[in-house]
């Protein structure tokens, strides 16, 4: 029976399941609420909607207050409060809540930044709420920091009134909240909400999800934990009683509350998620957690002291990393745990150093490293630079590391320990005390041993931030100034007397100030005297009876002066002079005064002024002259001079009655600070820009001591011959060191364009750089310039290395493309530029590229986050492709791929650094995992990912960069005892590296630091294949086998591709000689461009393909292939097996395959090479879609409405779909997909049907077992949120339903066998299975699944059974109904070890109950679906099987490699019972396809099928007649020209993938192929038809690498190649007579060529600078313009400017007629690239040219070449992308980058709009008649009819 709510429940029902709070009381109309003081409703980036910001100086005065009279009540019954806020950055908040309990006893329960410790009274709590605070116990109020995010904070009202008042909780009444914040909403609700879970995320966690009108919007691919804070309050771990505690208990202080761990009365943020935990709450024990007993009241936070405490490891030769004070592990680890109290606070650069556990032997030497040199000065600041007391060294910070310098010999000791940049130095008069203090708040201070480097004490200044600290002469005093936590300026003086003895710092006065503090001094005189300035005032101090007071200095008329430094003068015997004590005051306007300490007033004032005086080599001092005083930043008195630094960047020695200049030296920039040394004879100083030196006033010469980059460190490179060193910075600067002494060589800047990768050439004094704009310079160290400039890279430089001899040199981009240099002379040039290699997103970083210790091989992170690709790197074949992507389960996303490095070649190892914190170890041969570690983590503390990490040349010693630290482990012993870890850097390190000789590492990140390895090397160290393992133990080691963790890795075994492997394009197909995957050295030279054996590819019929054969050998060669079928292919043969066990024909038993049943012993060999499979390629990728934001705003028609245009054809098949062709041989139904289109072809006629509607690319289809339904799936768009489903009637083509399922793009769609349900699935980000009524396709069931899932089908003999396959399961799906309910029950079953299957990628059911999966390493495994087992499995493909169909007895299987085959499993159902395997499959037929096979159909029987690639083709198949007959086929990459024959008989088309395609134009039928393989084809011309019979038209073709090849259409051969440019060619045309060929390159130049003698007899270069876009030839008769000519032309460049010219070639003569310059906005880019500038003359108008190009407007220009003037101007929605003109009509075609296609009727002045792309439109042509357009995205074409013609 349903229970009756109670009348209580009744009334606060409207209050489930939560309530918003703002829209319940209508906040906006202010009615039920009141504001006060500054109260505004702004718009928020992060959560891009409206918020109430809240501000002023005084809390109490800016507010918003619900309700609006204290008299009323808001009666809130929720039991969690949940406030979404952002305080305002350096300020302070305060939100007041009045509850009620149940007795009506109102409490205000208050939260602030404000409160300093927990307070609570009978009827009011204040809470110190600490938001991404680093602050230990004390002094925990603080101002909101800088970068503070949105937050969640969560109350639980019940537990806080529970817990520190012993009430129970009634209501909420009212809620103030109070400047300054940011806030959206208040909510109230009985349910505990998971901020960062929303929607159906996590489903199976026993955790609510938040809704999603409370949830913080997350952008695709981010954790929430990284962009918002969750504060829950108190923790959900604190068990707490339901009711109050009883009167009769005992005391408060000794009830017993539970065993776990009490709160302390703080609210702690945590920005970090903990594994399967929504909640990342840091629980905070109570001082007695340990006894299980908390008191119930709170307390107040404890003081603990730390300053007793000591260590001896930050001295001045130590590494830095051992037993470090408690205070510095601290910070290291930036978890601040304290004595007493614990106070827990989290940050995400936690990096400390652990020690070591495990039973292996010792890591010996240890310590490995010792610092021995800083390249660097300052960081947080360049004031800091003193002299020691002798004059002997220099003291600076270099960030986090103090350095003393010795200035006669260059040596350099060290002080370590800080953590952070170290912000204030002081040394004492006796050089026995230093003192340091760090930067970040709260500022930690350390005393020094200045002689030993020992760290006498530690401890917190009451100070948040020091800026400044000074000593008195004997060490006994120490001041410093900072800020407290108001921002306040603060002084303190301690007393440090003692401290050398073993005593204590102890605080002896501290003082507040409203006056601004520069500079502070104690009095060399008298140490209870100080003196400080600042803005307007300069004041001195005296400490006495604990106290420190202040007096200001009558300053009259410069009170408002800007004063920045400050000296007392000192006595020329060393005696003190009280009496005659002067101060000098230095400030920014030039003004030096002299203040007399006794009487506290000015006795003199200077100005001094930039003037020189007639003769006078030196600017003259000037006293209260007008005109601008140069700014003085710092000055030094000795007993004879003033020395004064400003920031014109001069240092000058004045007398002290500033009459002359004695000495100047002009710096490089700003002088920040100057020291004169105590014997007066050298001046020390030091510029903003990072450079330290002295001025010796003897000799007059000026030492500079240490330059520095002043920006971090994003690279570096060693040399090995000259011993120099070469960094970039994100300064601009690349820099020169010498290694031995540290100083820098050279300095090269670029203002407007930064470095990002650098690497030395080998053996030459040169060295190559990489450049954000994508430029790779070549720079000489002898003449310091520039040699050589390529640009063959459009976005940022990622990569930059060579290989070791020199030969090579590869880089790689932000956009993803690899280029590959030859270096074999100094005017080094590119050899090959290939495309989407490299992961596009990744940063640079120094371990991007790695080239192998022989150079033989390439590794590089591409072209996915989660793949490592290895290629030879001379021919850049593709050797192996891994994949590396797990599931982090910290992050709940997959790991990525960061950094990769090669071994000694001896070893063959590939290790690679991932984003969860792991090192891969692989051999770089066959992909196999050899073994892995785990870089060590504090737990709940999220790593930081490695940018770089090396191994030394013996396999000792592994370097890696993490975080903040370096690591160093001992590689040799599997089992590693942990690494060590060594501290310094105050940044995050962004590259080690070994010098060459193995003595030194380097490491750079805030700073360069060199250190020495303290371990012999052991050069004469042999390689065995396997380390050998020392003993194992608990905590044994982070370098693991990786078996004992394969459950956790994607396979146990990544194999090396076999020799059959398809080619990639872009990069040499030739397969890899003698199996090793590299070429011999004559083989290297030149590009590659070679074709495979036709008999190796397995293609059959189709149109003959001209492949041209160089391979770096004189002569060129090419030639035709004939017509006909080729038969079934061969598969090459394996080393080392017979050849009759690869003989393909009818009826061989496939025994050699490998078959084997499950569970029985395999003793073949588990490491033969066979292809990697990526699980990703199951997964739909879309094309790089070009369309902006502008293009889905629906305003276009369909593809195939009425009007100016109807579509005709569509040539080309989306080859990156999966499962997106359907074929029904009983209806003759063929359907397929071509960007957004379904196409649906007659395969007799050929006529298409276009199904439009779709708003993404369509990823998949299924077709209905009726035949009658066709379902499509496409992606998300730019204004959809969800991916379309539309369901179209096959018979009337018509969309019957739109759905939109998933978040992310629909990997797979299947009809049950009854056709009732539809079953989608999401993909690997999404994880959806969705089920769908096919009635009215609503949604019957929906579940998120735990892991990504690659394929799902319906049981074809029970409808009301589905499986899924994915990462090493089958998860079976039993539906049960119940009514109008569907409920589904899950089954997984893991794939038995015995398979190694890696990841399960296909499926398909075979005869009752068996169920076929297809693998990622190439097997096929068999299920008994009744018993839920395998028990069958057999290798039937070398590469991933992605494709699997049944029908009777027989299997299709297609794979990554390209093979599709026929297998016999007949005999599979009685292995079942029997369980022998024997004899029981066997391969029937073999056919080698283009590409991966990606879909299939097939008839009942499967004798025929039609089979789609990742080429974009679509091949009958025949396996009676074992042949294989194109039936659609595109280019596979973009298509850069469209041409036709005279006649229009035929057109052609070009692409990047080195193809010239001949078509017919009716058929649009593939007639002849001419491939160039390793080259792009960018251009292509069509002769005239004056050029005589039809056999001689020939096409020109322009390709990448300069070359320019004339083909014979008749002939079918290639009858002529030339080179004219240096570079890529952009476009080609013929003149009207066909006797001339013009082309234009990317650097500008017009090239003259005869095309039957290939001469070219001339170059124009007036556009040299920017790539010619368009030439374009008419015929006309030139004397209406003033000239004379046959042929009248006109090239336009990208910088647009268009020239026109008059030519006629048979007498030589060329003259220009006009030349157009149009203007260009500052910003015009689309798409990230600038719209192409475009021209053509008008063919109805032979006086007007038309241009298109980026402009100040959107715009066709029509220029009159006549009249010289523009005439008209047609105005365009956005830039255009491509231009043609129709020759019959006065029509213009406009493709933009929006997806969109507009036609022009210029004589009508009207325009119409055409969908139908999916990518930007970036070629359209006119055939000759007018009848027909041709428009080209990317690589697919579509042909548009033009009705009328």
């Amino acid at each position: 029976m349903r229970r009756e709510p109670r009348p209580a429940e009744a009334l606060t029902a409207w209050q489930h399941p939560f309530l918003n709070v703002f829209r319940h009381f209508r906040v906006d109309e202010w009615k039920r609420s009141a504001k006060q003081g500054d109260v505004a409703v702004v718009t928020d980036k992060t959560l891009k909607g409206a918020v109430y910001r809240i501000r002023g100086s005084v809390s109490a005065a800016n507010y918003i207050q619900l309700p609006k009279s204290s008299t009323q009540s808001l009666g809130l019954t929720g039991r969690y409060l949940y406030v979404l806020f952002r305080p305002l950055p350096s300020k302070h908040f305060v939100i007041h809540l009045d509850v009620s309990s149940k007795d009506n006893q109102v409490i205000r329960v208050s939260f602030s930044n404000l409160f300093k410790e927990f307070k609570s009274t009978a009827t009011w709590l204040q809470f110190p709420l600490v938001l991404e605070a680093r602050t230990p116990q004390r002094d925990l109020v603080g101002l909101a920091p800088s970068g503070a995010r949105w937050t969640c904070l969560q109350l639980d009202l019940q537990d806080v009134l529970l817990v520190y008042l012993n009430r129970c909780y009634g209501h909420l009444k009212s809620i103030r909240l109070c400047a300054s914040l940011l806030v959206r909403n208040l909510y109230t609700s009985d349910l505990c909400f998971e901020p960062a879970i929303s929607g159906a995320q996590w489903a199976k966690l026993p955790v609510t999800p938040m809704p999603r009108e409370m949830a913080f919007p997350v952008p695709k691919g981010e954790s929430w934990h990284d962009r918002y804070i969750h504060v829950r309050f108190p923790s959900e771990s604190l068990k707490v009683p339901s009711k109050p505690i009883e009167k009769s208990c005992s005391p408060p202080e000794a009830v017993l509350l539970g065993p776990g761990p009490q709160p302390l009365p703080c609210p702690v943020a945590s920005s970090k998620p903990v594994r399967f935990s929504v909640s990342p709450v840091v629980q905070t024990p109570s001082p007695t957690a340990q006894s299980g007993r908390a008191a119930l009241a709170p307390r107040p936070f404890p003081e603990v002291s730390l300053s007793q405490e000591r260590s001896d490891a930050s001295n001045a030769d130590g590494p830095g990393f051992h037993s470090l004070e408690p205070w510095a592990q601290l910070e290291a680890s930036d978890i601040h745990t304290a004595a007493a109290g614990t106070h827990v606070l989290t940050h995400e650069s936690a990096e400390v150093p652990v020690a070591r556990t495990g039973s292996c032997e010792g890591f010996l030497p240890d310590p490995v490293l010792r610092l021995k040199g800083v390249i660097g000065f300052g960081g947080h600041g360049t004031r800091q630079a003193l002299w020691t007391p002798d004059g002997a060294a220099v003291v600076y910070p270099c960030h986090a590391v103090i350095v003393v310098l010795l200035v006669d010999t260059g040596e350099q000791r060290f002080f370590l320990g800080h953590t952070d940049k170290v912000s204030a130095l002081a040394l004492d008069g006796s050089s026995s005390l230093l003192a340091s203090a760090q930067a970040r708040a709260p500022s930690v201070m350390r005393l020094w041993d200045f002689q030993t480097g020992r760290c006498l004490c530690l401890f917190r200044s009451p100070m948040h931030v020091v800026c400044s600290l000074s000593f008195s002469d004997s060490g006994a005093l120490l001041c410093g100034v900072g800020k407290d936590h108001h921002g306040r300026t603060m002084v303190v003086a301690w007393g440090t007397g003692q401290v050398g003895l073993g005593g204590e710092v102890v605080v002896l006065a501290k003082a507040h100030t409203d006056f601004d503090v520069q500079a502070f001094r104690v009095t060399f005189f008298d140490e209870t005297r100080m003196a400080s300035c600042g803005q307007g005032s300069v004041r001195l101090w005296r400490l006495r009876g604990g106290v420190l007071r202040s007096c200001p200095v009558d300053l009259g008329e410069h009170h408002a002066l800007q004063f920045t430094d400050l000296a007392f003068k000192q006595a020329r015997d060393g005696c003190p002079e009280p009496s005659a004590a002067m101060l000098f005051v230095c400030s920014r306007s030039g003004h030096i005064l002299e203040i007399d300490c006794q009487r506290m007033v000015v006795r003199h004032a200077r100005r001094l002024l930039p003037t020189r005086t007639p003769g006078g080599p030196h600017p003259q001092k000037q006293t209260f002259s007008s005109g601008p005083g140069i700014a003085i930043s710092s000055l030094s008195v000795s007993p004879a001079m003033c020395a004064v630094g400003s920031e014109d960047g001069f240092l000058r020695l004045w007398p002290l009655d500033f009459s002359s200049v004695l000495l100047e030296a002009e710096h490089e920039g700003p002088v920040s600070s100057v020291c004169v040394s105590p014997d007066g004879l050298r001046v020390l100083s030091a510029t903003s820009s990072g450079h330290l030196g002295f001025l010796d006033t003897l000799s007059r010469v000026y030492h500079m001591l240490a330059r520095s980059h002043t920006a971090p460190v994003l690279a570096l490179a060693m040399e090995q011959r000259r011993g120099q060193l070469a960094t970039v910075s994100q300064d601009r600067t690349v820099r020169i060191w010498d290694l031995a002494t540290l100083q820098q060589l050279y300095d090269f800047t670029s203002s407007e364009d930064a470095p990002c990768a650098v690497t030395f050439h080998p053996t030459r004094p040169t060295f190559f750089c990489g450049f954000s704009s994508g430029a790779v310079r070549s720079f000489s160290l002898e003449a310091a310039e520039v040699l050589v400039e390529h640009t063959c890279h459009r976005g940022a430089v990622t990569g930059l290395t060579a290989t070791p001899d020199g030969r090579l040199l590869f880089s790689s981009c932000s956009q993803g493309s690899l280029a590959q240099y030859s270096c074999a002379d100094p005017q080094w040039h590119v050899l090959r530029v290939a495309a989407d290699m490299v992961c596009p997103d990744a940063p640079a970083s120094p371990s991007a590229l790695a080239v192998s210790r022989d150079g033989r091989l390439l590794a590089f992170v591409g072209p996915s986050r989660c793949t490592v690709t290895v290629m030879g790197s001379a021919s850049l074949d593709e050797l192996l492709r891994v994949d590396i992507g797990t599931l982090d389960l910290a992050s709940s996303r997959l790991d990525s791929a960061m950094a990769v490095c090669f071994g000694p070649a001896a070893l063959g190892h590939l290790l690679v650094s991932t984003s969860s914190n792991r090192v891969v170890v692989l051999d770089a041969v066959s992909g196999r995992i050899i073994r892995e570690s785990t870089v060590f983590q504090l737990p709940g503390v999220h790593p930081e990912p490695c940018p770089s990490l090396t191994l030394s040349e013996d396999a000792r010693f592994l370097l890696i960069a993490a975080g903040r630290t370096i690591k160093v482990w001992d590689y040799a012993t599997q089992a590693s005892p942990g690494p060590q870890v060594y501290i310094g850097h105050s940044e995050p390190v962004q590259a080690v590296a070994f010098s060459p000789d193995q003595q030194q590492v380097l490491s750079a990140g805030d700073a360069v630091f060199l250190w020495d390895v303290l371990a012999p090397t052991e050069s004469d160290q042999s390689f065995p294949g396997a380390p050998p393992a020392c003993k194992t133990g608990p905590g044994a080691g982070p370098l693991e086998d990786a078996a004992s963790r394969a459950s956790e890795l994607p396979r146990q075994q990544v194999p090396k591709p076999c020799q059959a492997s398809p080619p990639r394009l872009g990069v040499c197909a030739r397969p890899p000689e003698g199996g090793d995957g590299t070429l011999s050295p004559s083989d290297e030279e030149g590009p590659c461009e070679e074709s495979c054996d036709p008999e190796g590819l397995g293609q059959a019929s189709g149109p003959p393909v001209l492949t041209e054969e160089e391979a770096g050998r004189a002569g060129d060669g090419a030639w035709a292939a004939a017509v006909g079928s080729w038969g079934l292919a061969l598969p090459p043969r394996s080393p080392g097996q017979p050849r009759e066990q690869w003989r393909a024909g009818q009826g061989r038993w496939c025994r050699c395959r490998g078959l084997r049943t499950v569970g029985a012993r395999d003793t073949r060999n588990s490491g033969a090479p066979r292809t990697t499979y990526l699980a990703s390629c199951k997964a739909f990728t879309p094309a790089r879609v070009s369309c902006s934001p502008h293009s889905a705003k629906g305003t276009c028609p369909p593809p195939a409405s009425g009007g100016w245009l109807r579509l005709k054809a569509v040539v080309g098949y989306s080859g990156n779909g999966r499962a997106n062709m359907v074929w029904r041989p009983d209806t003759g139904f063929f359907a397929y997909t071509c960007g957004r289109l379904v196409v649906v072809e007659d395969l007799h006629s050929g006529a298409q049907q276009h199904w439009s509607g779709h708003s993404a690319e369509i990823s998949t289809l299924a077709l209905s077992h009726s035949a009658q339904v066709l379902a499509s799936a496409s992606g998300r768009s730019s204004t959809t949120a969800h991916c379309q489903i539309r369901v179209w009637d096959v018979s009337g083509g018509l969309c019957q339903h739109l759905i939109f399922p998933h978040s992310t793009t629909v990997l797979a769609l299947a009809f049950s066998p009854d056709d009732r349900l539809l079953v989608t699935l999401g993909d690997h980000d999404g994880r959806t299975l969705a089920l769908w009524g096919t009635a009215t396709y609503d949604l019957v069931s929906s579940t998120r699944l735990p892991e990504p899932v690659h394929g799902v089908a319906f049981n074809p003999w029970d409808a009301g059974e589905l499986t899924c396959v994915g990462q090493g399961t089958v998860t079976f799906w039993l539906l049960q109904q119940r009514g109008a309910d569907i409920s589904l029950q899950v089954r997984r079953e893991p794939v038995p070890e015995a398979v190694g299957a890696g990841e399960l990628t296909s499926l398909c059911y075979g005869a009752p109950p068996l169920l076929y999966c297809g693998t990622s390493s190439g097997q096929v495994c068999v299920w008994d679906t009744r018993a839920g087992r395998c028990f069958l499995s057999w290798e039937a493909d070398d590469g991933g099987i992605g494709l699997l169909l049944f029908s009777g007895s027989r299997l299709v299987s297609g794979s990554s490699t390209g093979r599709l085959r026929l297998w016999a499993v007949g005999a599979v159902s009685e292995l079942r019972c029997k369980g022998s395997g024997a004899s029981s499959v066997f391969m029937e037929h073999e056919l080698v396809l283009d590409g991966a096979v990606v879909s299939a159909s097939f008839d009942d029987s499967v004798d025929m099928g039609v089979v789609g690639t990742t080429a974009g083709t679509l091949w009958f198949v025949s396996w009676a007649e074992g042949t294989s007959t194109r039936l659609i086929s595109g280019h596979r990459s973009k298509v850069n020209e469209v041409v036709f024959s005279p006649g229009e008989s035929h057109c052609a088309t070009c692409s990047e993938d080195g193809s010239v395609r001949v078509w017919a134009l009716a058929s649009m039928e593939l007639v002849i192929q001419f491939q160039v393989l390793n080259q792009s084809c960018l251009c292509l011309a069509w002769s005239p038809p004056c050029c005589g019979r039809p056999e001689q038209q020939r096409l020109a073709a322009g390709y990448g690498d300069g070359s320019l090849r004339i083909f014979s259409v008749s002939r079918t051969a290639m009858e002529l190649k030339m080179h004219p440019h240096p570079v890529a060619l952009t476009t080609v045309a013929f003149s009207t007579d066909g006797q001339t060929v013009l082309s234009g390159d990317k650097d500008g130049l017009v090239a003259v060529s005869h095309p039957c003698t290939g001469t070219t007899f001339r170059v124009l270069s007036d556009h040299q600078g920017a790539p010619i876009s368009t030439i374009c030839v008419t015929c006309k008769e030139c004397e209406d313009l003033g000239v004379e000519g046959t042929d009248l032309w006109l090239a336009a460049s990208g910088d647009q400017r268009v020239s026109v010219w008059a030519s006629d070639w048979l007498r030589n003569h060329c003259e220009l007629v006009d030349w157009l310059s149009f203007p260009m906005p500052a910003t015009t880019e689309t798409q990230g690239h600038l719209p192409p500038s475009l021209a053509a003359f008008c063919p109805w108008d032979g006086a007007l040219l038309m241009y298109v190009g980026p402009g100040v407007y959107k715009e066709v220009i029509i220029y009159n070449l006549c009249q010289k003037q523009v005439v008209e101007k047609i105005p365009l929605p956005f830039f255009a992308m491509s231009l043609s003109l129709s020759p019959g009509t006065h029509l213009l075609a406009v493709g933009f980058a929006e997806c969109m296609l507009r036609l022009v009727d210029c004589a009508m002045g009207t325009a119409q709009d055409f969908a139908g792309h999916d990518n930007a439109v970036h070629l359209c042509r006119f055939t000759p008649s007018a009848r027909l357009l041709f428009t080209a995205a990317r690589n697919e074409i579509l042909v548009w009819e033009v009705p009328g013609l």
